[in-house]
């Protein structure tokens, strides 16, 4: 009788087409493999960092939402608190490059059932929504979920009452409005009872229209009428007015970017690089140039300024391009603006010390990974977002080869003497191939090459292969006799990882977290 049927049942090499046998915790994925389901507590962090703003390949952004969304739902009905906290960790530490996923989370968190979940979730509320925009698009969220009570009223109230005059009035020149709402709809709502005599006249000025001896609001109307450059500069100067102050017809004068510049947060200066310079402020030798560059430098500054490596590297992409992705903007780069750009990116992850140990380094360049733009910035797909990611592994340690997902493993020539915008183009060289992430394992094992760590950037919607990537780092550990470990790095808000949640060499990590490399890191050195 033949046997030849037993044997296409087995436990050491599955097809990536079929689930592991005996592991329930493995389900089809979009791309119509088997791989592991991630809890809802990674999927939050996955949300509130990465967003599903594009979509992607295989998921549009609307089921993409719906999706997490639930999941943040079931992290609420599970642990309110504990949904609370991760929302105001990420969002206090600039771990996601945009907040707007925070904001929409908290607000789902002040509808819950749960009073001690309201109640947390409208105290975090100054904390996660620093600034007028951050209110305004909650209020917007809010709505989606509950109506004006008492509680929500007394949040909104205290995020006025409790700023000192001299902010509040900054806020209320500089965020007038957004989405549709303003600060005399949120006004109108709350009902502030004023803290001072001073926020009184703050609201009244913004509800009615009644004057306030407000400085900051005399210096704003006094520009809103302003007939002259000389004027409009030195209101910037004295005042600290910031761009959206100043009237349209003035914002083509170098002299007044230059004084906006003196006073510009740091954020506001990445994104206004292109406008400074198209208008001949930035060339290569003023002292204006030598601020930013300076700017871009201060490790400290960035940090305080939350700015996040995805900021950097969508303005990194944009400046040298020389165009707006929007309008008809364009401009000369400057190389040395160029070159601090580039050193700002490795800045704004944290702090990572080299571990002296074996990396393999697999990027997967799929067609999938082309798709959709992380945290919704255009041109930054998770594809040029695995080279940027690899690169402060090969900036920080000694010992590491870089390889995309092709027709086999190909070795990517990049290395952290390149400048970032050179590895992505390197990147983007490799030919797309059927993604098979078990593939490192399996390249290092056959060459016999020894690793410690292999990190995987993928999207995890994986199907092609002979065998889990589980599976082949068994392999690669038993007959390498190295206890080699797995980090995959999730670049989409998906819930799915390649990374076995039962072997405690695997780690599963989100993509452009700036937590992410040192995770990476500690993992390795155990």
């Amino acid at each position: 009788m033949s046997t030849s049927h037993l044997k296409s049942f087995s436990t050491k090499r599955t097809s990536q087409s079929q689930p592991i046998p005996g592991r329930s915790d493995m389900s089809r994925n979009a791309a119509g493999g088997f791989s592991f389901e991630i809890d809802d507590w990674k999927r939050l962090e996955r949300f509130l960092i990465l967003g599903t703003e594009g979509g992607s390949y295989y998921v549009g952004q609307t089921q993409l939402t719906k999706e997490n969304a639930e999941a943040v739902l079931r992290c609420i009905n599970s642990d309110g608190l504990r949904t609370v906290n991760a929302i105001v960790d990420i969002s206090v530490n600039g771990r996601a490059p945009k907040n707007d996923t925070a904001l929409f989370a908290l607000a789902l968190c002040a509808a819950a059932d749960s009073l001690e979940t309201r109640k947390a979730a409208l105290e975090a509320l100054p904390k996660v929504a620093r600034i007028g925009t951050h209110l305004f698009n909650f209020a917007g969220f809010v709505e989606q979920f509950r109506g004006w009570g008492r509680a929500l009223r007394t949040a909104v109230t205290n995020w006025y009452n409790d700023k000192d005059t001299d902010r509040l009035s900054y806020q209320l020149v500089k965020y007038r409005q957004r989405n549709g709402w303003s600060h005399r709809d949120l006004l109108r709502l709350a009902h502030p009872k004023a803290s001072t005599d001073e926020h009184q006249a703050l609201y009244n000025w913004v509800t009615q229209g009644k004057a306030c001896d407000s400085t900051i609001v005399d210096a704003f109307n006094r520009i809103q009428v302003a007939t002259n450059k000389n004027e409009v500069v030195d209101l910037i100067s004295n005042h600290n007015l910031p761009r959206e102050c100043v009237p349209t017809e003035f914002l083509n004068d170098a002299d007044v970017w230059g004084a906006l510049l003196k006073h510009m947060p740091i954020t506001a200066m990445v994104r206004n690089l292109g406008k400074m310079t198209s208008i001949g402020l930035l060339d290569s030798l003023n002292d204006a140039t030598q601020h930013v560059v300076n700017s871009l430098a201060n490790e400290d500054l960035l940090r305080r300024g939350r700015v996040h490596p995805i900021q950097i590297l969508s303005a990194l992409k944009t400046y040298e391009n020389g165009r707006g992705i929007k309008g008809k903007l364009s401009w000369n780069p400057v190389t040395g603006i160029v070159d601090a750009l580039d050193g700002a990116f490795y800045k704004t992850f944290q702090n990572v010390e080299p571990t002296g140990k074996r990396f393999y380094l697999g990027l997967d360049v799929s067609g999938s990974m082309t798709w959709g733009n992380i945290a919704g910035i255009p041109g930054l797909t998770p594809r040029v977002g695995t080279a940027a990611m690899a690169l402060i592994t090969a900036a920080t340690e000694q010992n590491w080869h870089i390889a995309g997902f092709s027709d086999g493993m190909v070795p990517v020539n990049i290395s952290p003497r390149q400048r970032l915008d050179d590895a992505v183009r390197a990147t983007e060289k490799v030919r797309m191939g059927g993604t098979d992430c078990a593939l490192p394992m399996i390249d290092a094992l056959k060459k016999k090459v020894p690793v410690d760590t292999f990190v995987i950037y993928t999207d995890s919607e994986t199907w092609y292969g002979d065998v889990h990537p589980t599976q082949a780092l068994q392999e690669y550990r038993q007959k390498m006799g190295i206890p080699a470990k797995l980090v995959v790095v999730g670049m989409i808000s998906s819930y799915r990882t390649i990374a076995d949640p039962k072997d405690a060499g695997m780690l599963d990590v989100v993509g452009f977290d700036t937590a992410t490399p040192k995770i990476i890191s500690d993992f390795s050195r155990d």
